[in-house]
């Protein structure tokens, strides 16, 4: 019987993240997966939601203790949540979270590469097809505007405004963001949605007219991009150079940040444009800037040179 609660109390949560908080099928899924291996555990030690305490809270986490601390931490998230749930539909009566505590640990800092490798990766694509238009254009965009993939995929033609450049972004939660549209990313873009319509042929020639789509980035039957078209495409791309062979789609958008605050744009500017809600998950990319930060410093502070003058 407890298992049922349990799995009633989950579905409730599931369901009100969806519709209240607007969040991405791949959010939910990344839920109800983490929360399924906490309902197998209330079952197994045979707990009942009303009966969900500190010490149960912390029994769950013992269990986990040989996953990383990330995969802890983010389970742990998905919990809070339920619990949050769970006292509001009075469940429970108290939310034993807030007693628990994880060990402290480092955060990986994300991995970059320099400005002029992520040109040569642009410059190496063949634009003589409509795919290699459109394969620069997502490039440019995911770098020059620091978009997710889910977000670049997702785009729609009225999200995009290339002659004032601006793109409307909606990220986690449906959050709306208004981001700036640089020179190459919309010159990539114009001449991409020039001969976008053809993409659906894979030859550059039209046979038939192509199925309108709302989408603004098209596969080459026509359909829009996934996720995982992006992912081959790009390491298609870098394949041409060995040293970029373990580039991700996200490893564009670590790039735009990364480079945005090496070049002294403003921290809070470099927040709004990603859509982080918390600076501090923003902060991260100034930890990738010591050494160019070290190096302006040397070059400018009147005092920093070792031949300096006694």
């Amino acid at each position: 019987m407890s298992g049922a609660a349990w799995h009633e109390l989950v579905n409730r949560f599931l369901d009100r993240q969806a519709v209240e908080r607007g969040l991405s099928t791949h959010t939910i899924e990344a839920y109800a997966l983490d929360l399924r291996d906490f309902v197998d555990f209330a079952e197994q030690e045979k707990l009942a939601p009303a009966d969900f305490d500190a010490r149960a809270m912390t029994a769950y986490l013992e269990r986990l203790g040989a996953m990383a601390i990330s995969s802890q931490r983010r389970k742990l998230s998905s919990l809070r949540g339920l619990l949050r749930e769970m006292v509001d539909q009075r469940a429970i009566e108290q939310d034993p979270a807030p007693a628990v505590k994880l060990r402290a640990h480092s955060r990986a800092l994300p991995r970059t590469i320099s400005r002029r490798d992520l040109a040569m990766l642009i410059d190496a694509i063949d634009t003589s097809s409509v795919r290699g238009l459109r394969d620069r254009a997502m490039l440019e965009m995911a770098y020059g505007c620091g978009l997710r993939v889910s977000e670049l995929v997702g785009l729609k033609m009225h999200q995009v405004d290339a002659k004032s450049g601006i793109v409307v972004v909606f990220g986690k939660g449906s959050k709306e963001r208004m981001v700036p549209l640089g020179g190459a990313a919309r010159r990539a873009l114009i001449e991409y949605l020039a001969e976008r319509d053809k993409i659906a042929t894979g030859n550059g020639k039209l046979e038939k007219p192509a199925k309108p789509s709302l989408y603004v980035f098209l596969s080459r039957l026509g359909k829009p991009m996934t996720r995982q078209g992006f992912f081959k495409t790009l390491k298609g791309w870098a394949a041409l150079d060995p040293r970029l062979s373990w580039m991700s789609p996200h490893t564009l958008r670590h790039c735009f940040a990364t480079h945005l605050l090496e070049g002294g744009a403003d921290l809070r500017a470099v927040q709004e444009m990603l859509g982080h809600s918390d600076i501090s998950t923003t902060q991260i990319y100034t930890h990738l800037s010591k050494s160019h930060l070290r190096k302006v410093h040397r070059t400018y502070h009147p005092r920093a040179s070792r031949a300096q003058a006694r």
